[in-house]
């Protein structure tokens, strides 16, 4: 049958009829009903298709389910379910989240990716039934792909990365995280068919080592996202390649990997100018030799994660004020060797007034309440970690909020000790945290 511009049947529209007498049926053009459906969720368009016949047939046209988050139906999805979601929707479908579907498996995929073969964005993550046999589907059928999320999928192989590679040539953002399978060889079948790979999450891929990162650096230019974090065999050799490779990065996260050093931080003020994010927690080797480095280059910086660093001292902190306006979200915790110098450089930075919105400082054993002094001035603060910062007093934390009422402080203070009871039970106390 012919199809008008809104993708809907001439005799569908001929479903409507005199005798039905609803005003807004009578009002209103069936292509702008259609059109404002096209705007509904999941769940309000299953509710207009309960209203009467011919709604049915334009809540449910495949126009209108372009577009499919199953989140929070996911106990009750099984494969029929999305069989049956795939044949009504076709070729209009182009974006299907079913993450944490635990009923989903190999064969619905593979009907859907029979019948879907317009989809960019698929997200499969923590479907813990899904293997290969649903990558060698998608690469099949699916060939318009560009974001697939397959993390906590623990059974993928390097299989799958193969199968992406033949068939997924639009590829942009790949996430296997904890898909501790996958070795360095798949990631080299991954990225030479697919070099145009902008995100790759890796999280957890405990078997990955340099040589998979060589191969990125190698053919994947145009990447910007690279989340590496407890990829624990990687080393400055592997990173260095990406930094010399991926000229485009702005995110890093290297969370975990222990071995790196400076070594990094300076490929990365060398190479990377455009970085946004960079995540380093538990990287105890980095210093602030590297992060001067990395401050006088990388002016961008938005997020900065260095939870554990535990060799940084406030010169670190005078970098980040003098070079990076743009800081807005920066964790110290356990950074034990930061003081009150250190924050009171932050807060007399370029990033103070405007930018900076939250600064975790909890295991910081040698902050005040002067550094509570130094932040007042933080405007756009909206959350600090004081946890176990045992030189912060409630008072402190009283003044700061003068001036800063909207703030989240999140403290730790140890209760106080009870007066001796007389000729009674004694009144139990138990550890609590307080948020102010």
């Amino acid at each position: 049958m012919r199809r008008d511009v809104n993708g809907v049947t001439k005799s569908r529209f001929e479903m409507f009829s005199n005798s039905d007498e609803a005003v807004i049926n009578k009002k209103l053009p069936k292509e702008l009903l259609l059109r404002i459906f096209s705007f509904l969720d999941v769940v309000t368009l299953c509710r207009c298709a309960q209203v009467s016949r011919a709604w049915n047939v334009l809540a449910l046209d495949g126009s209108n389910w372009q577009r499919i988050d199953l989140f929070d139906f996911q106990r009750d999805i099984e494969g029929r379910v999305v069989e049956n979601i795939s044949k009504r929707c076709g070729g209009f479908l182009r974006k299907l989240s079913l993450r944490g579907c635990l009923g989903v498996g190999d064969n619905a995929l593979r009907t859907f990716a029979q019948n879907c073969r317009n989809i960019e964005v698929l997200n499969l993550n923590g479907c813990t039934k899904t293997t290969d046999a649903t990558c060698t589907s998608l690469s099949k059928f699916c060939s318009k792909l560009r974001h697939l999320d397959l993390a906590s999928c623990t059974s993928i192989t390097n299989m799958s990365l193969k199968a992406l590679s033949e068939g997924c040539p639009l590829l942009e953002q790949l996430n296997i995280s904890w898909c501790d399978q996958v070795t360095k060889d798949g990631i080299q079948a991954l990225v030479r068919g697919c070099g145009g790979l902008k995100a790759l999450f890796l999280k957890g891929c405990t078997q990955l080592e340099d040589e998979a990162l060589k191969y990125i650096g190698a053919h994947c230019p145009e990447l910007v996202t690279l989340n590496l974090q407890t990829c624990l065999q990687i080393t400055d050799e592997g990173l260095i390649t990406i930094c010399r490779g991926c000229h485009k990065l702005q995110s890093l996260c290297a969370s975990g990997c222990a071995n790196i050093t400076d070594a990094i931080l300076n490929a990365l003020g060398q190479n990377c100018p455009r970085l946004r994010i960079l995540e380093v927690a538990r990287c105890s080797q980095l210093t602030d030799v590297g992060f001067t480095t990395l401050a006088r280059n990388c002016h961008e910086l938005e997020k900065m994660d260095l939870e554990e660093c535990v060799q940084i001292t406030d010169s670190t902190l005078i970098q980040l004020s003098i070079h990076c306006p743009r800081l807005q979200v920066l964790s110290l915790s356990h950074c034990e060797l930061i003081t009150d110098d250190g924050i009171r450089h932050l807060g007399n930075g370029a990033c103070a007034h405007d930018q900076l919105e939250v600064i975790e400082l909890d295991n910081c054993p040698l902050i005040t309440d002067a550094s509570l002094e130094h932040l007042k001035s933080c405007h756009s603060l909206e959350r600090i970690e004081l946890y176990d910062c045992q030189q912060i007093t409630r008072a402190g934390i009283k003044r700061l909020r003068t001036h800063l009422p909207n703030i989240k402080v999140h403290a730790y203070f140890a209760p106080v000790t009870p007066p001796p009871s007389v000729g009674g039970s004694r009144q139990r106390f138990c550890r609590c945290c307080i948020i102010l």
